[in-house]
């Protein structure tokens, strides 16, 4: 995946796809982030994107651990 170069006013303006966002910020996440992604992440990306991003992950991964659990111990008859 590239980035995209949207033009403005006459100069290139780099910018972040939202799939590239997504991917960047579960790989960071999860911890197998490349050098490459990272430093064009740092470059080119909103900081206030990532933030968001890396908020609603975090929920998505509490709210499925706290599901698991449910589950797990309402099979065991807890």
């Amino acid at each position: 995946m590239g980035v995209n170069k949207i033009p403005k006013n006459g100069d290139e303006k780099i910018r972040i796809t939202f799939a590239q966002l997504l991917l960047s910020t579960f790989s960071a996440f999860i911890g197998i982030q490349s050098n490459a992604n990272r430093e064009r992440d740092f470059k080119h990306g909103k900081i206030s994107h990532f933030i968001l991003i890396g908020l609603l992950f975090g929920l998505v991964f509490i709210f499925t651990i706290v599901g698991v659990v449910n589950i797990v111990l309402n099979l065991a008859g807890a």
